[in-house]
């Protein structure tokens, strides 16, 4: 039996040793260089232009790199980072790739020297214990029912944002949607704001408008101008199918040869609709 012909990419460089992790660190690094403007309350605004062609402004680490499109292993490595910080935490995406690349900048010195990659690990882990055991003793307990000392954590990350204007509204809003989404059992809480939590923009109006409903918003407009706009303590019915008559799954053709079946046609149609909106007014009535 004959072997399988494997093609290999002729255009393909293979890194390998010192330049390999040379390689790798200058990958991290660039990344970091890319948003370091971005962190501190002076942090500049990032202009891109996203795949559909509009424009963003933002300074978030993380709306940035992942419109980057990269092919180096470390450097996707980095925004990979990036995607986890802010599913797991939510904030300090710019903080943790700018940290990361600046450690691995740190460790080049020690590579030109010679040190085994391996050593320069175990000084990073152990350097990491000693950074939370420092954490930890000048950490300070917080009462999270008190609502001061959560706006000022809060204020904490709002205060490098764009919206840092609006910093006491946006940070009362985002501590009352948390309360809100809020599950207790027994001693267990969960948080799950991307979730139960979220964000509705209503062109028009002020940011000082902006509040948080606990339920939920169908934005959604009249289809009649005789509709009312408002309606106080409605009664809403939540339907599983459509308010029209059955249409055939594939092309239905219909042979007509008098004016009089047509007319039947049209009727039948507006029985089927009838005969919906009857089932659907007596299961109102009788709720």
């Amino acid at each position: 039996m004959q072997a399988p012909v494997v093609f290999m990419n002729t255009a393909a460089q293979r890194q390998t040793g010192r330049e390999a992790q040379i390689q790798n660190i200058t990958a991290a690094k660039a990344v970091a260089d890319i948003i370091r403007t971005c962190l501190g309350p002076k942090a500049m605004l990032k202009m891109l232009l996203d795949p559909m062609g509009g424009i963003v402004l933002t300074n978030d680490g993380h709306a940035i790199l992942r419109e980057i499109d990269v092919a180096h292993p470390a450097a996707k490595s980095m925004i990979e980072l990036s995607r986890t910080q802010d599913e797991e935490v939510g904030d300090g995406t710019t903080s943790v790739i700018i940290l990361a690349g600046e450690i691995l900048a740190q460790t080049f010195p020690y590579i030109e020297k010679n040190i085994h990659p391996v050593v320069i690990i175990q000084a990073l882990k152990q350097a990491l214990k000693d950074a939370l055991t420092i954490i930890h003793s000048v950490s300070k307990p917080v009462d999270l029912d008190n609502d001061d000392a959560m706006i000022k954590l809060i204020s904490a990350a709002i205060g490098t944002k764009y919206v840092a204007k609006w910093s006491e509204k946006i940070c009362r809003l985002a501590l009352k949607a948390t309360k809100t989404v809020l599950l207790e059992e027994g001693d267990h809480k969960e948080i799950d704001t991307k979730r139960y939590a979220k964000v509705e923009k209503i062109p028009g109006g002020e940011i000082e408008e902006s509040e948080v409903l606990d339920g939920i918003m169908l934005n959604k407009d009249v289809v009649h101008p005789k509709m009312k706009r408002l309606i106080e303590k409605p009664r809403i019915l939540l339907l599983d199918c459509p308010l029209e008559y059955k249409k055939g799954e594939s092309q239905t053709n219909v042979e007509i040869t008098k004016e009089e079946d047509w007319n039947r046609l049209l009727q039948i149609e507006e029985e089927q609709v009838k005969m919906i909106f009857g089932t659907t007014l007596f299961v109102e009535r009788w709720l």
